[in-house]
């Protein structure tokens, strides 16, 4: 997910202003609460080995409440200045978690293909952490294709949620091929801008 402290997205705030503002605001509150909806959705997905059409709708609208106070966060955060060290630490690692737990828990009940899961996870985690050593560089800002590969895994997983089976599953998994694919290519173009960037310091 774009947000203001997500590595595909443009660094908002020096880290002066985050911290004269208070870790104590509603952005990092949804973004606590995105957290704390990933073991309820993890429950909900996996409980009954995922035979529970009903719990499967309910994991369906967790995720979809999820997704939502990202975007209610990030932009709470950009509106009124309220991004924080704790908000630029934790929203990014509450979007990973959530991502993560879907992938894991739709290729644990056989609905998408392992390869994609691993595919997008470490393509995720490897931006991250490579992140904390370029960001001496300074800061890259957001993408087209960073954008559509949020679009893409949030409609992708969403789709495959829906206990609707047939066709509707067979196109959730293409969207995910796709999203893969944009996954990678939008993770190398991170990387060639990454280096490609003389260091600030410099």
């Amino acid at each position: 997910m774009i947000g203001p402290h997500d590595p595909d997205g443009p660094e908002i705030a020096t880290a002066a202003v985050a911290e004269r503002v208070s870790s104590w605001n509603l952005p990092n509150a949804l973004t606590v609460l995105r957290i704390l909806l990933v073991p309820l959705f993890g429950w909900l997905l996996l409980s009954g080995g995922g035979e529970d059409v009903g719990l499967r709708w309910w994991a369906l609208v967790v995720f979809l409440v999820a997704i939502g106070t990202d975007w209610v966060d990030g932009h709470l955060a950009r509106k009124h200045a309220l991004i924080t060290s704790f908000g630029k630490l934790m929203d990014p690692i509450a979007d990973k978690a959530l991502i993560g737990m879907a992938l894991i828990g739709l290729s644990l009940l056989s609905l998408l293909p392992w390869w994609v899961t691993v595919v997008i996870l470490v393509r995720e985690v490897a931006i991250t952490l490579m992140r904390f050593v370029v960001i001496r560089r300074g800061v890259i800002p957001a993408s087209r294709g960073g954008k559509l590969k949020t679009v893409l895994q949030s409609i992708g997983i969403a789709v495959v949620l829906a206990p609707l089976g047939g066709v509707v599953d067979a196109i959730g998994v293409w969207v995910m091929y796709a999203a893969a694919v944009v996954t990678v290519v939008t993770g190398v173009d991170y990387v060639r801008q990454a280096f490609a960037r003389p260091s600030s310091r410099s």
